[in-house]
């Protein structure tokens, strides 16, 4: 899973990003101190890998990844070249999702590009320069095919195509809600890897007073939270400065860190929790002595397809899949114990993998 950070200079993007991957983005208070794309990638933590590691003595525990991409700071105009923003553009286009961090804290100290903190004028603000940028795509490819399609029906149907969803992005909306009506314009949509079309988070950064309710009491976040529903994206409320510091702690010291402050899961565990249920993805898992592993897939993969994750060859060769609950297998102490309580199942190529599956393929090429 690829994640694009993006935001208006200042708002925190970069401080949450270095905290998030401790790759050490320079964070600085003036716009566009990010001039390269940075990129970070962050395990997802998962207590049941090391519950696993135990139980078999794994050689090796190997979590499922997350890479983070830091853009810099995008302002009015960053589709045309503005502020640096338009040659990062491209950076956001090879990510599944958009983490887009909005300021919702207010200090006197810290300048804010438009003068003022007005998350949802700052959300629109970039949404217009991504439908800007989204629409020049689109321009390229029109005039590209605009010959053809006077001698070819499946050029100018794909032609018909992209000026609706131009006329759609020409009305303010974003591409993610063009519908497609058929096979044809669902595979030409996923080559166009329009931004607006990408799932949306919502890091509302917010003081470390706003922390334990989550934000809730804070105006700015409430107006976030409306604004995310109407568009089905995901909000949650973090504190850059607070995350800075609990990256430079280790587990215990942070477990009491976010008790003191009366928070139960840190930014990271809130936004992997987000971002897995934005894109509908699970974790199945595997484990023996040479490794325990994590595989992220997306819900509803069947089996041959999920051990595809593995190896090609795996897919290709599926004979069958030896499945038991994670919980399951834990309640029963091993895996032989499992067996003898009849835990254990042998599925087949329909079967659809659930989240926290222990699986043992069976394959032949």
């Amino acid at each position: 899973m690829k994640l694009g950070i993006l935001g208006l200079p200042n708002v925190g993007k970069s401080t949450l990003f270095n905290s998030l991957t401790k790759a050490g983005a320079e964070s600085a208070n003036y716009p566009f101190c990010t001039i390269d794309p940075n990129v970070g990638v962050v395990a997802v933590p998962d207590k049941r890998l090391d519950v696993l590691t135990e139980m078999y003595h794994s050689a090796k525990t190997t979590p499922a990844v997350i890479e983070f991409v830091d853009i810099a700071g995008l302002v009015k105009g960053a589709s045309k070249g503005e502020g640096l923003g338009n040659q990062f553009l491209a950076n956001i286009r090879e990510t599944d999702a958009i983490v887009h961090v909005v300021r919702c804290f207010e200090d006197p100290n810290v300048i804010h590009v438009d003068g003022s903190v007005d998350p949802v004028r700052d959300i629109e603000t970039i949404n217009l320069e991504l439908i800007f940028a989204d629409i020049e795509v689109l321009d390229r490819r029109i005039a590209k095919n605009g010959r053809a399609a006077n001698n070819n029906k499946t050029v100018a149907k794909e032609v018909d195509f992209m000026k609706r969803i131009k006329a759609q992005l020409e009305d303010g909306k974003p591409a993610s809600v063009v519908t497609t009506d058929d096979e044809d314009e669902q595979k030409w949509f996923k080559e166009y890897n329009l931004l607006t079309a990408k799932p949306v988070i919502y890091a509302a950064n917010v003081s470390e007073d706003d922390l334990a309710d989550d934000g809730a009491g804070n105006e700015y976040v409430v107006r976030v939270r409306e604004y995310a529903k109407n568009t089905g994206s995901e909000v949650f409320a973090v504190c850059a400065q607070i995350e800075q510091e609990i990256s430079e702690l280790d587990d215990e010291e942070k477990a009491m860190f976010l008790e003191e402050l009366g928070v139960s899961e840190s930014g990271l565990d809130k936004l992997i929790k987000a971002s897995y249920s934005l894109l509908g993805l699970i974790s199945y898992l595997t484990s023996g002595p040479d490794e325990s592993r994590a595989w992220t897939i997306t819900k509803g993969t069947k089996a041959p397809q999920a051990a595809g994750k593995i190896h090609t060859d795996f897919e290709r060769g599926f004979i069958k899949a030896e499945v038991v609950a994670y919980d399951d297998l834990i309640a029963a102490g091993n895996m032989l114990a499992a067996k003898e309580k009849g835990l254990v199942r042998q599925e087949g190529k329909e079967y659809v993998v659930a989240d926290g599956d222990v699986i043992l393929f069976k394959f032949n090429v």
